[in-house]
């Protein structure tokens, strides 16, 4: 019986809670690259993105692991489909963390000294979004002891209303940075240009998903 089979027997949220910790590990990484990219240190880009492309398919594994394995007999306090869903966004969040870390290795971002301060702590900020949503994925089996219900619901729909102010936050720093890109476009390459706005984009998304993941999470509770 595979390690993820047993977890079910444990807990039905075991295994997604499992997974967001593979999740965790890709986007731990994220802040060294930023800071490698900063600096200019293109080898240790190139080092930071092929561990978070490993860990990603490690998280892969779990995930399909946990799809091979789900339990058709087992009773769940939630819809599988709702299960799936959050396996999913979590997954989509590795993703994009691997994508980010790819996008980093096709050349050099020039313009650092312009707004970099101003993108780092944007990056710090999308992380802060994740690791709520991380948070939100440890108090399932809360939610379970207290029948989706009381206290324990209410802290986590504060966590998740936590969550969407973040991601408007998020949302407003990401507008006034593209803003001074633009206005920095003229000292810029057009390359150079495209992959900043490509990789402020993929960075806003990791809030967006966290976002996402709340969401469903506050929709599970609203049918109970």
């Amino acid at each position: 019986m595979s390690t993820i089979a047993k977890l079910f027997g444990k807990s039905p949220f075991a295994p997604l809670q499992t997974h967001m910790e593979k999740v965790a590990k890709c986007l731990e990484k994220l802040p060294l690259l930023f800071a490698a990219a900063a600096k200019g240190d293109e080898k240790t880009v190139l080092e930071l993105s092929a561990t978070i492309s490993r860990l990603e398919h490690e998280a892969d594994l779990t995930k399909n692991d946990i799809r091979n394995h789900l339990p058709k007999s087992l009773f769940l306090p939630i819809e599988r489909s709702d299960l799936l869903d959050i396996l999913t966004l979590q997954d989509d969040l590795a993703d994009k963390a691997e994508d980010i870390g790819i996008l980093l290795t096709f050349r050099k971002l020039d313009g650092f000294q312009a707004f970099g301060e101003e993108f780092l702590l944007f990056c710090n900020k999308n992380l802060a979004a994740c690791w709520l949503a991380r948070k939100i994925i440890k108090e399932l089996d809360e939610l379970l002891e207290s029948s989706f219900g009381g206290v324990e619901a209410e802290k986590v729909k504060g966590m998740v209303e936590q969550l969407a102010f973040q991601e408007h936050e998020i949302d407003r720093l990401q507008y006034q940075i593209v803003k001074n890109l633009y206005s920095q476009g003229e000292s810029l390459s057009y390359v150079s240009f495209h992959l900043w706005t490509t990789v402020i984009k993929e960075v806003g998304s990791l809030s967006n998903l966290a976002e996402k993941l709340g969401d469903r999470i506050r929709m599970i509770l609203e049918v109970k």
